[in-house]
């Protein structure tokens, strides 16, 4: 958990106001995190993945470079940096910003509001 908190510190508070995890026994010490950051994780509830999309779908993304019964440590750095880069790199057709994909509407002044 100290590793995840470490790489999330840097990032601006607004961009890490919250964050969903699955309910994997790695996240079983999430009040570190809690304390780590000032966030407060959501755990998505049992099969449901469309609670966690992004997740879902950077999983899906990465499995074209990450086959499942390949050991990810036999990679190298740069390869796994390469990944990293095209994943990165990678444009959303069909969204002008990312604000369009998120299940809520600002009030005009930044806030957001819980569309209903």
């Amino acid at each position: 958990m100290e590793d995840l908190i470490d790489s999330l510190s840097p990032l601006p508070a607004k961009t890490r106001r919250s964050i969903t995890f699955d309910r994997g026994t790695e996240f079983i010490v999430w009040q570190r995190f809690k304390a780590g950051l000032g966030v407060d994780p959501w755990f998505s509830d049992p099969q449901s993945r469309w609670q966690k999309g992004t997740v879902e779908n950077t999983n899906n993304r990465l499995r074209r470079y990450l086959p499942r019964k390949v050991d990810p440590t036999s990679f190298t750095d740069r390869y796994l940096r390469s990944i990293c880069d095209r994943l990165n790199a990678t444009q959303v057709s069909g969204l002008s910003n990312a604000s369009r994909s998120l299940p809520s509407k600002t009030d005009g002044k930044g806030d957001m509001t819980q569309i209903n």
